[in-house]
């Protein structure tokens, strides 16, 4: 699932275009300020910025400067959405690293097709994922340790699938509770040991791999050491 970071002060269309990116099939988080933004940006890493200029406590060029001053955001393409429609205007823009300008008004599905384009020839997403004997199936929403079927709470299978699709990446607690709780969350650090606990104890068998690995200090990663197959 893309993961789309929305920058837009207006409420009535920071919903609108919400919703319709949800319905589309992407994740969306973001922020109707611009203080923040980068930060936001930084901790989501997200693969598409949809980005307001005129922002009443920031400015929303001086933003994707920053994402282009990044080095890991720096090729994550940003459209900006706004009411400057001066070919200045969209030329200091695109001059500046935007990669797509609308004016707004403008029509949703538009939008969502030129969000469409920058994901255009990118690989399909794996719907199974496998490591070892244990594998787990996106669209079934069924995770099996070879012939046996696991039962996994909803929030376990989202940490177990956002882990295993990122093999060796150690995450933080913090990343992992935006990433699988949300930012509208009312759990703590401690939650994320607690459901890894759990997910360790349905997943692994006493003298088996290691799946999930402990950093201390950082976090939790997938056991890259582990083989890797994915399949569509």
């Amino acid at each position: 699932m893309k993961k789309i970071v929305l920058i837009e002060d207006d409420a009535d269309l920071y919903n609108l275009v919400q919703y319709n990116l949800d319905k589309e099939g992407f994740q969306v988080v973001g922020s109707q300020t611009g203080k923040g933004a980068l930060d936001m940006c930084r901790r989501e890493h997200p693969d598409l910025v949809i980005l307001d200029i005129m922002l009443p406590d920031s400015d929303g060029l001086e933003i994707c400067k920053g994402i282009r001053a990044n080095s890991d955001l720096a090729n994550t393409p940003v459209i900006f959405l706004t009411a400057r429609a001066s070919e200045t205007d969209r030329i200091v823009g695109l001059e500046l690293g935007a990669n797509d300008y609308i004016v707004k008004p403008f029509f949703v599905r538009e939008l969502i097709a030129r969000v469409k384009i920058h994901f255009r020839g990118d690989k399909p997403v794996s719907k199974v994922l496998r490591s070892g004997d244990l594998e787990l199936d996106r669209a079934r929403c069924d995770v099996r340790r070879g012939d046996e079927a696991l039962t996994l709470t909803a929030t376990e299978f989202r940490l177990l699938e956002f882990l295993m699709s990122r093999p060796g990446v150690v995450f933080s607690r913090e990343q992992l509770l935006d990433a699988v709780w949300g930012h509208d969350r009312a759990v703590t650090d401690r939650t994320v040991d607690v459901y890894v606990l759990r997910l360790r104890q349905k997943i692994e068998q006493e003298g088996g791999p290691a799946f999930i690995r402990s950093v201390r200090g950082f976090g939790y990663s997938f056991n890259v050491e582990v083989p890797q197959e994915q399949l569509q």
